[in-house]
């Protein structure tokens, strides 16, 4: 049992709010036939199709690669969101795309718009969440950004935006 079901059922939260939970963070994806679409697809293609898809809802998206590549002097220079440091990058993973959403404000500023984070760890399509390192530390990332008002999810392809 997941430390998140034993959360679960400790603060008597009902099976049916968890699974959405996790359906809502790309926890859950079904499982996938030859019927599929997407089906034996890359996460690159995931990736397009999540683009694609977030052009169509007016929400920007942006690949965020990240890594560290040494410069002519042999110094280390990382790049990318949340990698101030290895240890942090072992931790935290921040998301393939990143980006931001118009969110029209209600009722006091009514007119005015603020911009939403927007961040989607593009899966291939099927994928499961099993609680790899990797999976984990991009968890961690998805929760800092949802706990800051953002929205972020594991995403399999068009659909999961």
């Amino acid at each position: 049992m997941s430390a998140l079901h034993e959360w679960a059922i400790a603060w008597r939260i009902p099976g049916a709010a968890l699974q959405d939970l996790q359906h809502r963070l790309g926890l859950l994806t079904p499982p996938m036939t030859k019927a599929t679409p997407g089906y034996g697809k890359s996460e690159a293609y995931s990736s397009s199709a999540i683009r694609l898809e977030a052009g169509q809802k007016g929400v920007l998206l942006f690949r965020n690669n990240v890594g560290a590549l040494k410069d002519a002097s042999g110094r280390p220079v990382r790049y990318g969101l949340a990698n101030d440091s290895a240890e942090v990058n072992d931790a935290i993973k921040s998301a393939d795309l990143v980006g931001i959403r118009k969110v029209l404000i209600t009722p006091q500023h009514v007119g005015y718009y603020v911009g939403q984070f927007v961040s989607r760890e593009a899966k291939e399509p099927g994928w499961q969440y099993t609680g790899t390192e990797r999976e984990v530390a991009q968890l961690a990332w998805l929760n800092l950004i949802l706990a800051n008002g953002g929205d972020a999810a594991f995403a399999t392809g068009a659909g999961t935006l």
